[in-house]
């Protein structure tokens, strides 16, 4: 009785420790083996063991191609802007070579009145300008130079006209204006290519270093201080106008008409404020002598009219004006001709050169 219950517990037990035995073996080839180095267990992160690790193929890198980008409609991308600092260097200092204004240097000169700004008649200058006083001295001062003055009351005014008429030489700007000061007026100028030839010129009781940088960084490439001197004015437009032969061509173009302006200066010893006295003078005692030479002609008054052209021949050569004179001496000698009367022939021509002459010495005069 005893040794079979004896054996039964014999058998019990192996059963229990092969059914162990069996379960560990089981689980010790579920479980992966990992081995990790303990300097690298501190590296990697903890992984749960039901997470799945996948695998990602090796990509190979293709070498980046140039796209084209082209557009038609609104937000065209065809021109990309640069965005680099060489780049935008670069776009910088294309567009100032494209700018069309030049200046040249001013050679010394003596005292500036005002009829030295008749030498850049046909010149168009933009002023913006809200003091009306200032406006007048401008206004007075370029008076008779056929200089043509356009005046905005503040910087949305000059805008205003620039946006219907891009034709001028400069713009005279003042830095202190309501509304739109010439700061903004003139970066919004030199933000815009079509406004690329006109010149900025700052008007400005500011004449500290910072002041003047200021007005150089908003694109004012020059400065006149007030108050205005005419002399720094002159100087300014003389040198951006680039009309360097200006005067000769008008003097050439006079002298060989009616006028030799030329011998009328050597006349006067080269003083030509002596000469242009020399010619208001005559306009005012000559231009109406075609009147008088008519009267005494047609009173038959020969000898007044013989003395009155041999004084208009004289002063005729003493100013250049050798087409009438040579005109006043042919009615001279005609005189004598009291049968054919040929004199009055010569006499309408001597009417017409005059107004020719009285038209070139206005002109002169003028410039």
């Amino acid at each position: 009785m005893f040794n079979e219950c004896q054996q039964e517990i014999i058998i019990t037990v192996a059963i229990v420790v092969g059914m162990l035995v069996f379960y560990f073996i089981v689980k010790r080839r579920s479980t992966p083996q990992t081995h990790i180095n303990k300097s690298e267990k501190n590296d990697i992160p903890e992984v749960a063991t039901h997470e799945k690790v996948k695998v990602i193929p090796e990509i190979k890198e293709e070498p980046l191609q140039e796209i084209s980008l082209h557009g038609k409609e609104e937000g065209d991308f065809g021109v990309i802007t640069p965005t680099s600092e060489d780049e935008l260097k670069e776009l910088t200092e294309r567009r100032k070579s494209d700018k069309t204004i030049q200046k040249r240097s001013v050679p010394e000169h003596g005292k500036i009145t005002k009829q030295n700004f008749s030498e850049f008649a046909g010149e168009r200058i933009l002023v913006a300008e809200d003091n009306i006083i200032n406006q007048k001295v401008l206004l007075g001062l370029l008076a008779g130079s056929g200089i043509e003055l356009i005046m905005a009351n503040d910087g949305q005014e000059a805008l205003d006209i620039l946006e219907k008429d891009t034709n001028f030489l400069m713009i005279l700007m003042d830095a202190h204006m309501p509304r739109v000061d010439g700061f903004q007026a003139t970066r919004t100028i030199r933000e815009n290519p079509k406004y690329d030839h006109i010149l900025v010129v700052a008007l400005s009781g500011d004449t500290a270093s910072d002041d003047i940088q200021k007005m150089k960084n908003a694109g004012m490439s020059e400065q006149l201080e007030k108050p205005l001197r005419m002399e720094s004015l002159y100087n300014i437009i003389y040198a951006y106008t680039g009309k360097e032969t200006h005067k000769d061509e008008l003097i050439e173009a006079i002298m060989t008409k009616n006028l030799d302006i030329y011998k009328g200066l050597q006349t006067c010893g080269g003083d030509e404020d002596f000469y242009r006295e020399i010619l208001s003078e005559f306009m005012t005692d000559y231009a109406n002598s075609s009147d008088k030479l008519g009267e005494f002609l047609r009173s038959n008054n020969l000898q007044a009219a013989d003395a009155y052209l041999l004084d208009i021949i004289g002063v005729a050569e003493n100013i250049g004006a050798h087409p009438l004179g040579k005109i006043a001496s042919n009615m001279k000698l005609a005189l004598s001709d009291t049968l054919e009367q040929s004199y009055f022939s010569l006499f309408d021509q001597y009417k017409v050169q005059l107004d020719r002459l009285m038209q070139d010495i206005r002109e002169y005069l003028l410039f």
